[in-house]
């Protein structure tokens, strides 16, 4: 996949678990944990906006495009 996501880094970097997040946006700690992985395929608007609101970031601080290194882009 070429969009790589960041959340973990994120997190780190504001010093908060995962659990306080999902508390505090209300998702569930099992698919926050699915996007702070990359088990995902997409990610709604509104999760992506509470999770900026929530950390105070920018999406391109959570998602990063990495060219696919076979060159072929799904």
């Amino acid at each position: 996949m070429a969009i790589i996501l960041r959340l973990d880094r994120v997190l780190a970097d504001r010093k908060m678990q995962l659990k306080e997040l999902a508390d505090r946006i209300g998702i569930s700690i099992v698919n926050l944990s699915n996007i702070k992985t990359g088990k995902i395929k997409a990610i709604r608007f509104s999760t992506l906006n509470a999770i900026c609101k929530e950390l105070n970031c920018q999406p391109g601080e959570i998602l990063e495009y990495e060219p696919d290194k076979t060159g072929v882009d799904l």
